[in-house]
């Protein structure tokens, strides 16, 4: 999976740069396309809620744009290997505007609760 951390990216381009950039990236996308590479993706909006504590009693607004940690969308691909993921996000037209990608492989379940219910039928009753 790709996360893209690609607020304010347009900042200080032309709308010429941004048309350039906006037209690669929809490229990029579409070879990914064709080539079976890509499986899911969708845009975030900058805000949301966050909602924390052990009943979800704890509502905020956020994450916000603004923050260099904002995640702006995802890309999850259809691919073998971590080296064949980040070859794709080496061409990510972005990374040019100084926007970063996150590369993480999807678990097919939670990691912690399959540790868990390893150590669970291991264990003796």
């Amino acid at each position: 999976m790709l996360l893209f951390r690609s607020t304010n990216w347009n900042r200080n381009l032309s709308l010429g740069e941004m048309q350039k950039i906006m037209d690669e990236t929809y490229a990029w996308f579409e070879r990914l396309r064709q080539e079976g590479k890509f499986k899911a993706a969708q845009p975030l909006f900058g805000e949301g809620k966050i909602v924390s504590g052990k009943k979800g009693e704890t509502v905020k607004d956020g994450p916000f744009a603004e923050s260099k940690e904002a995640v702006g969308g995802y890309l999850i691909l259809n691919v073998r290997t971590m080296e064949e993921a980040l070859e794709i996000a080496r061409g990510w037209p972005l990374l040019q505007c100084g926007s970063t990608l996150e590369v993480r492989p999807v678990a097919p379940e939670c990691p912690d609760f399959h540790r868990i219910r390893t150590q669970m039928s291991e264990t003796p009753a």
